[in-house]
């Protein structure tokens, strides 16, 4: 019993997180390089504000992030002391295609995955790769309006057949759009989709349209994938968190519902192949005229994604009653504040019976391996003059987690694939930008204005984590 020989331990980073050096080696700039720190980021990731290039005035973290670039040897080398049995990390596509429609990829950013593979192989360790972690080339966002165009379809087609094919070998397991249904809650950051100049139904209209092109595109991918080398594993990723209603009113029940189809019909599209009914139906009464192409339904029917990847770091709550006003902070993701659950220092609040309740409802749903991709705990931590931290909270957050995959394992009959703890290094928030909220075993000497030495220094949950993967989740 527990978890079965051959769980993929580890964790994960993101390239625009984690790497810096956005203009070295031939890197062109992308949508998620424009992410500024402070009050208008929110503006920017949500495409309300328009920000094509960086501007005076702000900071632009991911311009140098903490240099995993140059660092990721180190970086690696600290992993496989935690006995990593797996690393989630992703790559840039402006690395291999700086602008996103050269003839020709760009050698120097393939040569380096190719080296960080190679890095992870020396140790053991099992590459899982997100082939667009949010990423897309800004010179595609300016010429076509990114993934509201069509024309993007074979520009990322071409992305993938040529990674799929440089690193035939070196990576069996691939994800291709990281949190794919982000698309409809923060555009420009999700996809490079800039919506401020629209109405708000115009805008909605563009949203499924380019959501579309990115399901038709995740498709060819696992095709190419599949054609490439049959041994390769490719998943979808979903942000995950099941909605609970906040009260038994059937009404809070059924706006609950309708909440999670909302994020269910990326994942129904690629795992069933086919759109679910309810959204046909919704665009059949809201006059959304999302466009399909000869073909377009036989591709999604015949190349559907072999695992469902998943982030889950908190539940959520709905409410039909308007009166209900008190609403967490933080997250992406607007909800109702769940009374019965604490919250961390952003307002996300922590909720780890979720973890086993959204493994049951996604294997319930589509009867494939799950395999849980970011969890994990953003805290304000203290280092002592040695950089070293006490951060009991992350080992209670994630032995708390770990449990309930445990339970849906032994309890519920849930193939789980493995586990990979969102952040394993400190890195840069995908929320807000900052260095301060951290989430690694790893402490990097850096703030949120990119002062620092990035000097790397365990904290007291990688020697807990790493007798969590010694034991295979035995000891927690």
């Amino acid at each position: 019993m527990g978890f079965p020989k051959g769980f993929l331990w580890g964790g994960a980073t993101a390239a625009n997180q984690y790497e810096g050096a956005y203009n070295v080696d031939g890197r062109g700039l992308s949508n998620v390089d424009l992410l500024p720190v402070g009050e208008d980021r929110r503006a920017v990731v949500f495409g309300e504000k328009k920000m094509f290039d960086f501007e005076d005035g702000y900071f632009y973290p991911a311009q140098n992030a903490i240099d995993g670039y140059h660092r990721y040897k180190e970086d690696i080398a600290l992993f496989a002391e935690l006995g990593f049995k797996t690393y989630r990390m992703s790559i840039a596509w402006t690395r291999i295609f700086p602008n996103g429609d050269e003839p020709e990829p760009n050698e120097k950013g393939l040569q380096y995955y190719e080296d960080v593979f190679n890095e992870c192989k020396k140790y053991g360790i099992e590459p899982l790769v997100t082939i667009s972690h949010f990423d897309t080339p800004m010179y595609l966002v300016e010429k076509y309006g990114s993934w509201r165009s069509r024309e993007m379809i074979g520009y990322f087609e071409k992305y993938c057949r040529t990674i799929l094919t440089r690193y035939k070998g070196l990576v069996k397991y691939w994800l291709v759009f990281n949190e794919i249904n982000m698309i409809l809650h923060a555009p420009f950051m999700g996809a490079g989709v800039y919506v401020g100049d629209l109405t708000e139904k115009e805008a909605t209209q563009v949203k499924y349209q380019a959501a579309h092109h990115e399901l038709v595109a995740n498709a060819s991918a696992v095709k190419i994938a599949h054609e490439i080398d049959p041994e390769n594993q490719v998943g979808c990723m979903l942000a995950g968190g099941k909605h609970y209603p906040y009260s038994c009113n059937p009404k809070d029940v059924l706006v609950s519902q309708l909440r999670d189809r909302e994020d269910y019909f990326f994942s129904d599209v690629q795992a069933r192949g086919e759109y679910p009914t309810f959204m046909l139906k919704k665009f059949e009464n809201e006059g959304i005229n999302v466009i399909f192409e000869e073909g377009d339904k036989e591709l999604l029917k015949e190349n559907t994604i072999d695992f469902i990847s998943f982030s889950y770091y908190m539940s959520r709550v709905g409410t039909a009653d308007p009166e209900i006003a008190e609403r967490t902070t933080g997250n992406v993701f607007d909800s109702v504040k769940n009374p019965y659950l604490p919250s961390s220092e952003w307002g996300w609040q922590i909720d780890p019976l979720g973890m086993r309740i959204i493994l049951i409802e996604l294997y319930d749903r589509y009867q494939k391996p799950l395999f849980i991709v970011e969890n994990g705990l953003g805290a304000m931590d203290i280092p002592d003059e040695n950089g070293y931290v006490e951060d009991d909270y992350r080992i209670e957050y994630m032995a708390d987690h770990i449990k309930e995959i445990r339970d849906a394992i032994d309890l519920d009959g849930i193939p789980v694939l493995g586990y990979t703890m969102w952040g394993c290094i400190d890195i840069v928030s995908a929320g807000t930008g900052e260095m301060k909220k951290r989430y690694g075993f790893i402490y990097v000497d850096r703030d949120n204005l990119g002062n620092g030495t990035l000097k790397r220094s365990k904290k007291k949950s990688f020697d807990w984590y790493k007798k969590v993967i010694e034991s295979n989740g035995e000891i927690l």
